[in-house]
């Protein structure tokens, strides 16, 4: 490879894919007796799956970091070499996870290994050339946990160690300082801390918010419905159980039935909705619209339902029931630039208000597109158009679109510089198809109206999770849960206190009195570990004065 830098992806994931086969192959020196599964690369760093009678402990960790530091001293050349299928199985004949993946691969597929010394893998590769440019100052073993073979909780329980390398010390340790700070930021241990929300074993994936959470919950909600009301949406509320034909004319059916909840009423057939859109679809069909009624811009914040498996639940990021913002646009096809515009400036305004930067992805019709090649062709053109014509820069996704149309994705990039995927803007001739949508035009005859799907927080539930770490659990003013704490320093400048907490309040101020019998030291250290705003200290000066002394949280 020319570039030997992590700007170049494919180096990058060489270097990785290579320091997880060192990784296995300390492993197989330190555990013989081991049995090796598959250690890809992946997003800032590795891992590798292992077959092993007891976990991997932190000291026997530090003992598999040590090996691969002699390993990569060795300078072992990696030398990849091809074997017909009988043969290539003779090789790995005691590694029986290697003998499931040869014999799944297709009759004609090229079988190929990669050797470092005297430890061999089946593998498409890449890698480098030699363990020698693996920097040994510069990978760290992260942890390690239980993973399921092929991710089946009905296979196998292996342990997976994962990893991470760069080129250097100073990345690697940069890395690491900021893994620490996710940590203290993470959402699960603030919204415990803070009291905001939490998930228990009665229910996993459906989230609970507690009164401070909710605070900020009707909050965003507030702001999400004031923005969209003066942008010329209508509120909607549609039923979170419909019968299973809308779910057939949507097409949900076929394509999102394994993340569906189903149930029976009246022995009829009904599901619980994964997303709100099909709702939005009869909304629409009540009554007949004209083309002077268009564009008809219509928001709704609806709670869905989609399963996820166990072992991917995580906090408020990936759950099993959420509240989607979602906001449907019904137009004309001359009106398509301008509402996406319009959608775009929308969302700029949306991420500002938090301080958030993006970039945008745009991702074009996948294979299971359910429209014609003329529909495909034109929404895909007129999502371009746009962001050309605004000048935006935006990354190019081949065939990732959703199963109705192209769409456009906002990556928000957080305070410690990690990427969340939020709004989307999605294109869709065929919904409107499907449902029979009209609309008279200006000919006085019947016409297919262009339909958008956008949100912005994209699951609320997740959004806050997003913001709670981004903010560290010190929520703005407007979304604090307790805005302003009033601190009396003794019980004389209680009445005192009582009173600047009621002008607050009157005022629309989140407002809590802090009357124990504690020091006042003691009084402001919890205020600030609840990472409340401003705190109001008040003493026998203050109350004789008609002042405060006011403290910012730090």
């Amino acid at each position: 490879m020319s570039e030997y830098t992590f700007e170049n992806e494919e180096y990058k994931k060489a270097y990785r894919h290579t320091t997880a086969h060192i990784l296995a192959h300390a492993v197989k020196r330190l555990f013989p007796h081991a049995k090796l599964a598959i250690g890809p690369a992946i997003e800032d760093g590795f891992y590798y799956d292992f077959d092993v009678p007891e976990p991997f402990s932190p000291e026997d960790l530090e003992r598999i970091e040590a090996e691969m530091k002699k390993i990569i001293k060795e300078k072992l050349p990696l030398e990849r070499f091809e074997l017909p299928r009988q043969e290539a199985s003779d090789l790995m004949k005691d590694e029986p996870y290697k003998i499931e993946l040869i014999d799944d691969l297709p009759e004609d597929a090229v079988i190929s290994f990669y050797r470092q010394g005297d430890f061999t893998d089946l593998c498409a590769g890449p890698h480098l050339d030699t363990t020698a440019r693996v920097k040994a100052n510069a990978f760290k073993l992260t942890s390690c946990t239980g993973a399921y073979w092929r991710g089946d909780s009905n296979n196998k329980m292996l342990q997976r160690i994962y990893g991470t390398c760069f080129m250097s010390k100073t990345e690697l340790e940069a890395y690491l300082a900021r893994i620490e700070e996710a940590k203290r930021r993470d959402h699960r241990k603030l919204g415990r801390e803070l009291d905001l929300f939490a998930v228990f074993e009665e229910g996993p994936g459906f989230p609970f918010f507690f009164p401070n959470g909710m605070v900020i919950r009707n909050e965003l909600e507030n702001y999400w419905r004031d923005l969209h009301r003066t942008r010329g949406y209508q509120e909607i509320k549609t039923p979170i159980i419909l019968n299973e034909d809308l779910w057939h004319r949507s097409g949900h059916w076929d394509k999102y039935k394994e993340n569906m909840y189903f149930t029976e009423i009246d022995e009829g057939a009904y599901a619980v909705k994964p997303m709100n859109c099909p709702g939005g679809m009869l909304a629409y069909k009540r009554r007949m619209w004209s083309y002077k009624d268009l564009p008809l811009r219509v928001g709704e914040l609806g709670l869905v339902h989609r399963h996820e498996l166990s072992g991917a639940l995580h906090g408020l990021m990936r759950v099993r029931a959420f509240t989607q913002d979602d906001a449907h646009i019904f137009m004309t096809e001359e009106q398509m630039a301008s509402e996406i515009r319009g959608v775009i400036e929308k969302i700029d305004s949306i991420y500002a208000t938090f301080g958030f930067d993006y970039y945008l992805e745009l991702s074009t019709c996948p294979e299971n597109f359910i429209g014609t090649p003329e529909m495909k062709e034109r929404s895909e053109r007129v999502l371009k158009e746009v962001l050309d014509g605004m000048g935006r820069d935006y990354v190019l996704n081949e065939g990732d679109g959703a199963f109705y149309g192209p769409k456009i994705d906002f990556h928000l990039t957080d305070a410690i510089g990690r990427t969340w995927q939020c709004g989307t803007i999605q294109l869709d001739f065929q919904m409107p198809e499907r449902f029979e949508l009209e609309y008279t035009g200006p000919d006085g005859l019947k016409h297919r109206p262009v339909m958008l799907h956008t949100a912005a927080f994209g699951s609320l539930e997740r959004f806050i999770g997003i913001l709670t770490e981004h903010f560290a659990g010190a929520f703005p003013l407007w979304l604090a849960p307790v805005q302003v704490i009033v601190l009396p320093i003794t019980d004389r400048s209680a009445e005192y206190a009582d009173s600047v907490a009621k002008r607050l309040s009157d005022a629309g101020f989140r407002v809590e009195t802090d009357t124990r019998n504690e020091k006042i030291g003691f009084k402001i250290r919890e205020a600030q570990v609840r990472k409340i705003p401003y705190m109001l200290v008040l003493g026998d000066k203050e109350a004789e004065q008609g002042i405060v002394t006011v403290r910012k949280r730090s």
